[in-house]
């Protein structure tokens, strides 16, 4: 799963409950000095007593109470919170360095690095390529109609979790946002296990649990100490993890060219030999191109998450084209053409790829592939080191989104209290404790079966993103089918998705095929010569029936059998912020006489940025 880029806005709050703590010890220690005193004389002072007490409720000095009401991944824009507030706040505790390295590390994760080893490996460079790129488009269709809605509505608490329940219905919504949390919750073990497949390219003498434990225990002290050493440690990871890319592209066209190994020019050879399908059956290669379909779902995910950072800017309806162009970028760069490279670097049939049943003890990531099998030495292990460390970012992500996305729901009545309760430092403790827990899935890296379990939690992932986007443009259609059907104006929205609302309605209906080519995909996937068997249908079909359980279960216990929201009845315009049609037309005429009227390096900068 690639890593959150707005966990800057959780980061925000932890500061502020810090900083106050800090306050009032400072507050106190001078009244103790003033009483002659000394401030080391009370217990409560040592750095022990403190640790201890910073997993206290806040004291009523800390003014946490709008905090924790708007604590979470997803949660961040209460009302009780003023926006203007949250801006200032995000620029005292992440600097801007940390914001755009976040951002640019998004996506490059298990998914994209190793995940695709099985695609390639059942379906060939073309099944892989066809899959992404089909996937790429909805991509784009979800960040037009994410970008309208969070421009449109910037203070709803919630933010995209909250549009399925306003604009669908609240067992959509329920089930929706509970399997996203589920999806955090397997992240930590998914990345654990991805880590030891990492390591084992290296050596397979050591139990793959040592090295759980090391990575496993290094993340809990993080989270224990506060925000400052997630902060750098996270810019350091995506530092790597650019690079590396970069290095990557790079480095494959050399390889394929002949300037590089001991192939010499490689060029197509693979798509024609072992071949750019993994089978010769037009069926067979539409399930392998279905196959792939659910994996560029999983890399993918997170792109959704863009609107949170759009949301804080000072012009959202400006930033959000801008936001817009950047995520095209990262598709075209890091998806498509690294996905390219590999089906020209990497045959299908090769026995290190995962998937693969026989010819290797180890099984690598394709990116470590297309460097090693060509007999390119040193540069494989560099590639294969920043891989661990994507690993690990990642599931360092999880453990600040997964409980803070628990404690939210908790607090919007969508589970259980408890999980709402947040320490001195602004830690939600317990919903931390749940995720940690989850976390020791990840011991089973000793066990022969860990692809298997590799597999069941990247499937509960997958199916996740594709609830989560067709959640997300189903309610963007619906909120225009609402805006016509109580006579809003358009002109008041401040940014209009370029695809308007054919896109959505596109990725809807393509969602809703996926579902179909999954469900197909999981009666006998590839490589199980079409035997049908329950234990691989679970395998790659396991979010479905745990959205159905939370779907129906809201309705009964809620007795709340609502399928859709009338559109008459739907609130568009709690929290939405209303733009002066004439003000908006004004604007945009200045910008395009500017752009007219601008320098070429102005004019470049405008189309491509």
């Amino acid at each position: 799963m690639s890593e959150k880029v707005s966990l800057e806005r959780i980061v925000t709050q932890e500061n502020k409950l810090y900083q106050a703590s800090s306050a009032a010890s400072v507050d106190s220690s001078s009244a103790a000095n003033n009483n002659n005193t000394p401030s080391r004389s009370g217990p409560r002072h040592r750095l022990v007593h403190r640790f201890i007490d910073s997993f206290k409720p806040p004291e009523d000095n800390d003014a946490s109470d709008d905090i924790i009401s708007s604590q979470g991944l997803d949660y961040a824009d209460s009302a009780s919170v003023g926006k203007e507030m949250q801006q200032q706040k995000l620029k005292k505790t992440m600097k801007s360095r940390h914001i755009v390295m976040m951002t640019l590390g998004t996506g490059i994760g298990t998914g994209l690095l190793i995940a695709n080893a099985k695609g390639l490996y059942f379906g060939g460079p073309a099944s892989l390529v066809i899959g992404y790129g089909l996937v790429s488009f909805v991509t784009y269709f979800v960040i037009q109609a994410a970008g309208e809605m969070a421009v449109a509505y910037p203070t709803l608490p919630g933010n995209f979790n909250a549009y399925q329940s306003i604009f669908i219905s609240k067992p959509y919504g329920f089930a929706t946002v509970w399997l996203y949390s589920v999806q955090w919750l397997t992240v930590l073990p998914l990345e654990l296990i991805s880590a030891t497949l990492t390591i084992k390219y290296w050596t397979t003498k050591v139990d793959p649990d040592v090295f759980v434990v090391i990575i496993y225990v290094v993340l809990i002290f993080i989270h224990m100490f506060g925000v400052a050493a997630y902060g750098e440690t996270e810019f350091i990871f995506n530092l790597c993890k650019i690079l590396m890319i970069a290095g990557f592209i790079i480095l494959s066209i050399v390889i394929n060219c002949g300037g590089a190994g001991n192939d010499g020019y490689i060029g197509g050879k693979y798509w024609h030999d072992p071949g750019a399908f993994a089978s010769d059956s037009g069926a067979q290669r539409l399930k392998s191109v279905c196959y792939t379909l659910v994996t560029g779902y999983f890399s993918y995910g997170g792109t959704e998450l863009f609107v949170l950072s759009v949301a804080e800017q000072e012009n959202p309806r400006r930033s959000t084209p801008i936001a817009a162009k950047q995520s095209i970028y990262r598709i075209v760069v890091i998806y498509l053409l690294t996905m390219i490279l590999i089906g020209f670097n990497v045959p299908r049939n090769s026995p290190e790829l995962m998937g693969s049943s026989g010819g290797s003890a180890t099984h690598a990531s394709p990116y470590v592939l297309a460097a090693s099998i060509h007999g390119v030495r040193v540069v494989p292990h560099f590639i294969n080191a920043v891989i661990l460390i994507s690993m690990i970012s990642v599931a360092n992500s999880s453990l600040y989104a997964g409980p803070r996305l628990l404690a939210s729901l908790a607090e919007q009545g969508y589970g259980p209290r408890f999980m709402a309760y947040i320490d001195r430092k602004g830690r939600p403790l317990y919903a931390l404790l749940i995720s940690i827990l989850f976390g020791v899935i990840g011991f089973c890296s000793s066990s022969d079966k860990e692809e298997q379990v590799f597999t069941w939690l990247a499937a509960i992932s997958g199916l996740s993103e594709l609830f989560t986007w067709g959640g997300i443009m189903l309610s963007h259609w619906r909120f225009r089918l609402a805006m016509r059907k109580q006579g809003k104006d358009l002109g008041e929205l401040g940014y209009k998705a370029n695809t308007g609302v054919y896109g959505s309605v596109y990725g809807v209906f393509f969602t809703f095929l996926v579902f179909i080519a999954q469900f197909w995909v999981a009666l006998s996937p590839p490589g199980s010569g079409g035997k049908v068997s329950a234990e691989s249908f679970f395998e790659s079909y396991l979010a479905f029936p745990i959205w159905i359980v939370s779907y129906f279960g809201y309705m009964l216990y809620n007795k709340d059998y609502t399928f859709l929201n009338k559109l008459e009845d739907i609130d568009l315009d709690a929290h939405r912020r209303v733009y002066d049609p004439d003000v908006l037309k004004q604007e945009d005429d200045e910008q395009r006489e500017r752009f007219r009227n601008g320098t070429w390096l102005y004019k470049m900068k405008t189309i491509w940025c």
